[in-house]
Parts: C-alpha cells; structure tokens; sequence
C-alpha cells in the first residue's frame, strides 16, 4: 500500500517499494479531491510487471489527461454522476476499463459494435469463450450483477452530452469547486490543508475547532456542511471535506459561507 502524505498527495518516495507487486490502486482525484500530479511517473516507478489501477471521477476526464496515457493498466470509476440520482446508495453503475492485455480477464459480459447481414450498424456480445455458456469451468462473468437499465441510461446521458457537452461538465464542476474554495478560505480562521492543489469536486479546509461542531451548528441552519475527516483519521477532526458540482448555485455558496461565520462567532473564535 502507498504511503499518503498529510495534504493527500501519494508519498513518491515510497513507490519504490511497491515494485513488483501484483498490483498498486490510486485515485485521481484523491479522497481530498485533489488532481495529484506526482501520479504521472507512477507506471515508471513500479514497473510494467506491476499493475497500475486507477480509480477515476469520470466527469474530470473531461478535461484532465486520462490515465490510459499515463500508464494505467485498469481504469474504475462511479457511472452516477451520468444521468443517475445519487438514491441513497444505489442502485447506480460502474465505470471499467483495461488495456488489451487484460480483456480476457475481464468480469461481466463485454458488448461489442459491430455490422449486421445486412451493413446496418448493431450490438453484439463479443469475447462470449469469456463466459459461462462456453467455458463454464474458467468463465469470467458467471459472478456479476446485472445494472443494465441503470447502465443504459448513463449511455443515453453521455450520448446526449457528447465529449464537448462532458468538457463543459467537467468545467462547470471546476468553476463550482474553485468558487466555494474562495469563498470558504476567505473567512478568517479556516485555511485548506493543501493551498497549492488543484481541485476536483472536494477540498479539505481546516477549521480553527472540531469540524464534528461545525456540521453540527451548518446543520441547524439547514446547510449540509460536508464531511468530518476526523471519522476516517483521528488527528484530522478539525478538518472539514466540502463539495461542489454542476448544481452548486452561488446561493448555496453563500449559504455556506454564512453558516461557517456564524459558527465562528458563536464560538468565538
């Protein structure tokens, strides 16, 4: 497992020591939503015998380079920011993706485009000796749910957005996360952990008290604050994980801005 620093970049230095394990999994952006560029050399560090898996948002590929091209080996990601309400979990699909050395290893049925007797164009499921109706012993797909609906209508939503309409979402996701981090940083007190990242839908700030109390208080005002660090790493509980999206109005900025203010006040600090 890769060492992390304290701002959420991957510690470089101990990349070294992942060589020649089976696999190593990073996440760009990463748990604090920041767009870690040290992962670029990862893939020369470890080494082509390890494989490099890398967990993606799948809006921000719409403007940030794709780890394909920076040596990931398999790409995973969330399909519910494309057209699927978040409902409490679920249900909601997956993003997978593997360069040609991994697709005969690949779980679930693989639907292929091709042409039918007739030239017209057609969907056809491709690889089957993957399967259990084939080789039933060594099948890959026999152990798989079967998100079809939900996977269809994240098609349809990025068929009808298009790479210009997904660039412009991910822009739009930026600007949002980009304007809150301003203006949450502007109150005197807080200050983010990593001042120089660039962002992607999360920044973590740190709070001059418990983040556990600031919730709390953005709560009473009907303000849905975001997340307490100190839930996952007890030296972080007073930093606070805030979010932005495409929905993320100016109003609601403001909403959270006056809510952290009024905690501090109240709190005197």
């Amino acid at each position: 497992m890769l060492k992390h620093l304290e701002n959420g970049h991957v510690d470089m230095s101990s990349a070294t020591e992942a060589a020649g394990c089976c696999a190593v999994y990073v996440e760009q952006p990463s748990s604090f939503g920041i767009l870690d560029p040290g992962l670029m050399g990862l893939k020369e560090i470890i080494g082509e015998g390890t494989a490099l898996i890398v967990g993606v948002d799948a809006v921000s590929l719409g403007i940030v380079k794709p780890p394909g091209r920076w040596g990931a080996d398999i790409v995973v990601g969330e399909g519910q920011p494309f057209g699927i309400g978040p409902t409490a979990g679920g249900p909601i699909y997956g993003l997978f993706a593997c360069g040609e050395s991994y697709v005969r290893q690949m779980p679930g049925r693989i639907v292929g485009l091709t042409r039918d007797v007739d030239g017209k164009r057609a969907f056809t499921l491709t690889l089957s000796t993957r399967e259990q109706h084939i080789r039933r012993h060594r099948a890959t797909s026999n152990i798989c749910s079967n998100e079809t609906l939900i996977a269809l209508m994240g098609a349809m939503h990025m068929a009808l957005l298009g790479p210009r309409g997904i660039e412009r979402l991910a822009l739009r996701v930026t600007s949002a996360t980009e304007a809150t981090k301003r203006a949450v940083t502007s109150i005197e007190g807080i200050e983010l952990v990593d001042p120089g990242a660039s962002n992607f839908r999360e920044f973590a700030v740190k709070l001059p008290g418990e983040a556990s109390d600031a919730l709390a208080h953005l709560d009473s005002k009907g303000v849905l604050g975001g997340f307490d660090l100190g839930v996952w790493w007890d030296f972080m509980s007073t930093c606070l994980l805030i979010g932005a999206d495409e929905r993320t109005s100016q109003s609601d900025i403001d909403a959270l801005v006056a809510g952290l203010s009024s905690w501090l006040k109240e709190a005197g600090r």
